[in-house]
């Protein structure tokens, strides 16, 4: 049977970065072809960065995009790398006009093969998401190819991410076309536990396509996504036979044994697509060095994939957007001891810069639990006291009750932006998504920033989190960033004697469940009581989430690790006057 060496490219792209994109693919294109690689392939819209949104509907971003590729096949070949076919996604436009009205030159999600200087394939998604935080139906228009290369004797059908996730499309056509291997270029965000969704659907696709099928994703950020990697090959029968590390840029290469091609296909092969087919040519298989014989990279634990994706999010906000330091408020709290530890794995204890703000309602272990968390992690520490700005308002506002409570939250919130400002820092928003939900949070208060590290993250589980962190630093011998009583005291907000957050909430361990029913399942009251809640408790619950729409437009950006998030795949009116049971 033919040999093929396979490059599956894990790398992370920059959205409008076409000329740092393209160093990147052309780096990694060395590497496989000094690892003797056949082909090589990129991630969907990896020239581009994904997602674009609107910059896809900006001809002039199209055109570049076009001209980009083409300089890139030319400067591969000059380069002395045109003879390894390359498979890369980038942002194109129809050459047609559609049957649903979209005219010819409309954007496609489009990938290409590139072979010595040239341009020998193009194709566009077939599948289009239209789901969560996929809008791809707004931009564009779908391909209506199944694209073939032959390399080695050997011909691949490609695929681009929906391709492969939809039922229907391209995995028959696969099977129809003959294919030897199917390959889909991604760029599918992380979610928590999508590992194992993502695994299982590789596995029936390859059984579907009846051959060996490869998954390359993205890794990395991008505004509040978060990519994992997690590339993978299965054989036809669905068994692993290789697969990435989570979180890691790299190169994975894998020999195949793979069935001969027969003659193309002639005719439509399925759901529509007819065969668009190009014939390459590839050197004879040299020595495959042993330390790069595939494998299967060590899974991460269910804590630890969560928090490396909120260290890559940050990481990636910070560095992509220009911003070199971050600056926070420490409260000695949990949340802000959370995304503290955070910020300092992302960018380095001496890039983050926290600073206390007591008032006359602070209590003595807050202040020491923050400086304490300073100690440990070595982050730039400051206590700047808020009680005579405190005085100087009330002495000119007489304010009382809850206005009272949340002047305290605003002079933190001004002093941080002003911090910011004078010293060029962004700041960082601690809130998580319990509070996000129920509206547990003060307009230009503790909501301010730039960013919102554990927006997406229910208070049990920043809990959780903190403790894995702790818990990881001890297995390493390091000391554990967290102080013991930030985990174990009761939240508060402490903007009133003897405050504590269940003043105002309910237990959170309970909170949680109904808000992921709520929030994440969309499920309604009575979908919720049945599931055993108390009625009472679940109406209170459902108004404070619906009366906080507006709240949670004006806050900052932030990681994405649910299913859904506060963004762009949770989308309700502010002015909406549905309320459950109804």
């Amino acid at each position: 049977m033919p040999q093929l060496r396979l490059a599956l490219n894990q790398i992370d792209s920059t959205v409008g970065d076409l000329t740092g994109n393209t160093e990147t693919i052309v780096q990694w294109t060395r590497h496989s072809a000094e690892q003797g690689a056949h082909l090589a392939a990129f991630p969907e819209m990896a020239l581009t960065g994904y997602p674009v949104e609107d910059l896809a509907l900006r001809s002039s971003f199209v055109a570049a995009s076009r001209r980009a590729l083409t300089e890139l096949a030319s400067r591969l070949a000059e380069e002395g790398l045109g003879e390894v076919p390359v498979v890369v996604g980038y942002l194109d436009r129809s050459e047609r006009a559609h049957h649903y009205g979209q005219p010819a030159g409309a954007p496609s999600n489009s990938a290409a093969v590139l072979h010595r200087g040239a341009v020998v394939l193009r194709f566009a998604k077939h599948h289009l998401p239209n789901y969560g935080v996929f809008d791809e139906y707004r931009y564009f228009v779908p391909g209506d190819t199944l694209p073939v290369v032959r390399v080695r004797g050997v011909d691949v059908a490609l695929a681009v991410c929906e391709d492969l996730w939809q039922e229907g499309g391209r995995v028959p056509a696969a099977r129809a076309a003959g294919a030897g291997l199917l390959l889909s270029v991604n760029a599918s965000p992380y979610e928590r536990k999508k590992e194992d969704t993502r695994l299982e659907l590789v596995r029936r696709r390859a059984r579907e396509a009846g051959c060996t099928t490869a998954y390359l994703a993205m890794i990395g950020g991008q505004d509040e996504l978060v990519f994992d990697g997690d590339s993978l090959v299965v054989d036809a029968e669905g068994e692993v036979l290789v697969r990435a590390p989570q979180f890691s840029e790299g190169c994975v290469l894998i020999d195949l044994e793979l069935p001969a091609a027969g003659a193309p296909p002639t005719g439509p092969v399925g759901d529509g697509l007819r065969v668009d087919h190009a014939v390459l040519s590839a050197d004879p298989l040299p020595p495959y060095p042993a330390e790069l014989t595939g494998g299967h990279a060590d899974r991460l634990s269910e804590d630890e994939e969560v928090y490396s994706a909120l260290v890559v999010g940050l990481r990636a906000y910070a560095a992509k957007n220009g911003f070199g330091s971050v600056l926070l408020g420490l409260s000695g709290g949990i949340d802000s001891a959370l995304v503290a530890a955070i910020a300092c794995d992302a960018l380095g204890a001496q890039n983050v810069y926290a600073v206390a703000m007591p008032s006359r309602y602070s209590s003595e272990h807050s202040e020491t639990d923050a400086a304490e968390l300073a100690r440990r992690t070595g982050l730039n520490f400051r206590t700047v006291p808020i009680g005579p700005m405190f005085d100087a308002y009330m002495a000119g506002l007489e304010l009382s009750g809850l206005a009272e409570e949340n002047l305290q939250s605003r002079i933190r919130g001004t002093t941080l932006m002003a911090l910011s400002n004078q010293e060029g820092h962004i700041v960082l928003a601690p809130g998580n998504k319990s509070e996000l939900a129920c509206g547990y949070s003060t307009l230009y208060g503790d909501s301010v920033g730039a960013f919102g590290p554990i927006k997406d993250v229910y208070k049990t589980t920043v809990f959780r989190l903190a403790e894995w962190r702790n818990a990881s630093a001890l297995e390493r011998g390091q000391t554990p960033p967290i102080p013991e009583n930030s985990i174990t005291k009761p939240p508060s907000a402490e903007l009133r004697p003897g405050q504590v957050d269940t003043d105002s909430l309910p237990d959170y361990d309970v909170l949680d469940r109904i808000l992921e029913r709520y929030v994440d399942r969309d499920q309604g009251h009575a979908e919720i009581i049945a599931a055993g809640f108390d009625a009472e408790l679940v109406t209170r619950v459902l108004r404070m989430v619906d009366a906080a729409e507006y709240k949670r437009r004006q806050y900052p950006p932030g990681t994405k690790i649910s299913a859904k998030g506060f963004g762009k795949d949770r989308r309700l009116p502010i002015t909406n006057r549905w309320r459950e049971p109804n």
